[in-house]
């Protein structure tokens, strides 16, 4: 008896430490998952650029757990939408309006600067073909998407639900100019032979400086340690990025196609000619000598 008092001891103290340890394992999993979805829903309310065009998760679970409040229900707007949302010229940018409980109540979109009905419900009220709402039958969603979208668009933009008092939920659109390089004097650049080629790259709206900036001739990376010496490239960081490439003594080989490469835009490209004085331009020298020298005049009145 006493050995089995022992065993049903130890069998009891067991299973006591195991139920133990599992509700520790669960009340460690419940933290880690409550844990990773406070920061996906922080990374999504930190998120200000603009979201594709699924339909955003809503954050908030309004199903409702036991009794139900008296009365209707009233529309609520969703944060899971961001308040800003940013996009680059020409590109296209999705506004979100997220509303709970809607009922027959309806969405409308408006642009804060003009008061301007956009949409209304899923019908496009301007007529401004660039807008439109995507919104599916089961979704909470209502998305105002505009396309090639432009800097002057930039401003607030108001979801309204149909009620009295309004509801309002306002947007921030951002737009900003593409990112360009350029190189001054394009597309066509003439150099005497002999002299220095100056070429400056000029890259512009940007969000940070370009990491380098990568020259070409006719195809090929300017060898700045070649054996012929005299060329030296020079790159500023700032809000505007500038990248010189100069090569002295210019010779006929230096001629053809020049192309800056920044490492964050599109490149930009640039022909150079190298001339020879004497052999691009006689009409001109003929009329320096004809100025200049009575026997050049002579020559001329014979002709004539």
């Amino acid at each position: 008896m006493a050995w089995l008092s022992v065993c049903w001891g130890l069998t009891l103290c067991l299973t006591t430490t195991t139920t133990t340890n599992s509700a520790t394992t669960s009340d460690t999993t419940t933290a880690v998952n409550t844990g990773a979805r406070r920061a996906d829903v922080q990374a999504r309310l930190d998120d200000s650029s603009s979201r594709p065009v699924a339909p955003i998760e809503p954050l908030m679970d309004l199903g409702g757990r036991g009794a139900a409040p008296p009365g209707p229900l009233q529309p609520v707007f969703d944060e899971a939408a961001p308040r800003s949302v940013s996009s680059l010229s020409g590109g296209t940018a999705y506004l979100h309006c997220v509303v709970h409980h809607l009922g027959g109540g309806s969405v409308s979109w408006i642009r804060r600067r003009d008061l301007h009905i956009l949409t209304v419900g899923t019908y496009t009220y301007t007529t401004d073909q660039r807008f439109e709402v995507v919104h599916a039958a089961a979704s909470r969603d209502w998305i105002l998407k505009l396309r090639y979208a432009q800097e002057r668009d930039s401003g607030l933009y108001d979801c309204q639900v149909s009620r009295r008092p309004v509801l309002t939920y306002s947007v921030r659109l951002s737009v900003y100019a593409a990112p360009s390089a350029s190189i001054v004097g394009a597309p066509d650049m003439h150099v005497d032979r002999g002299s220095t080629i100056n070429l400056t790259c000029t890259v512009t709206h940007t969000s940070e400086p370009s990491a380098y900036i990568f020259w070409y001739h006719n195809g090929q990376v300017v060898n700045y340690e070649s054996p012929r010496g005299g060329v030296t490239v020079v790159t500023e960081r700032g809000n505007v990025t500038r990248g010189f490439l100069l090569i002295q003594d210019a010779r006929p080989s230096d001629s053809g196609n020049y192309t800056c490469a920044p490492s964050n835009t599109a490149p930009s490209w640039l022909r150079v000619h190298v001339l020879n004085v004497f052999e691009a331009t006689p009409v001109y020298l003929y009329g320096l000598c004809c100025l200049e020298s009575r026997a050049c005049k002579g020559e001329e009145r014979r002709a004539a």
